[in-house]
């Protein structure tokens, strides 16, 4: 099967596979960390991230033309990417459009047109509002969302630091900062499982 080009796939619109991009597909966090380090006062302490400027750095730091479009990708990511399309999923992107940085939403579709040229991409303020069989996630709110309505759903998550402590019997994780492979090995079987059922 041809999965260069969509138009050559028969689509089965029910068998869909949404996949999130900050923190999944993309490193937005290791690029936030290097933007605020640009800007950081060599005084300053190292644990003011929940102090009101330093928030109003970060809202500043996004709102700088092409932060969102030049995100660097997270390879794990893409490994699991395809080997959910691989199981036969048809792929489409569902991204949180920022509320407040409007312009993160043109700019998130630049970034898909560059590493997923091909794949629809879906930008919503709920992702509990979207359809489809598995969800490739990385924030816990999210993925409880989602699940509330598809008590049948399985969601994939990269292990990341912020969901650590997150279980839940639908949700299978990842952890890509070692090797994929084990992981890979025991997702197979459930994502065909999601596929066929």
């Amino acid at each position: 099967m041809d999965v260069s080009n969509p138009s050559k796939i028969a689509v089965n619109p029910s068998k869909i596979a949404l996949i999130d991009m900050d923190g999944t597909l993309v490193d937005y966090d290791a690029a936030m960390e290097k933007a605020l380090a640009e800007i950081a006062c060599p005084t300053e302490p190292k644990d003011s991230g929940d102090q009101p400027w330093m928030k109003a750095r970060r809202r500043l730091i996004k709102k700088q033309p092409g932060f969102w479009r030049n995100l660097p990708p997270i390879p794990a990511g893409f490994v699991v990417l395809n080997e959910i399309r691989k199981v036969g999923f048809e792929i489409n992107i569902l991204t949180k459009g920022p509320f407040s940085t409007t312009t993160a939403w043109t700019e998130k579709v630049e970034w898909c047109r560059v590493y997923l040229p091909h794949v629809p991409v879906t930008i919503t303020e709920d992702k509990g509002l979207v359809y489809g069989r598995v969800l490739f996630d990385d924030w816990p709110p999210y993925v409880v969302r989602w699940l509330q309505w598809r008590p049948r759903g399985l969601v994939v998550m990269l292990r990341q630091p912020w969901n650590e402590g997150f279980d839940h019997p639908n949700v299978v994780k990842v952890d890509h900062r070692h090797n994929l492979g084990p992981d890979l090995g025991s997702l197979i079987p459930l994502l065909e499982k999601a596929y066929h059922r």
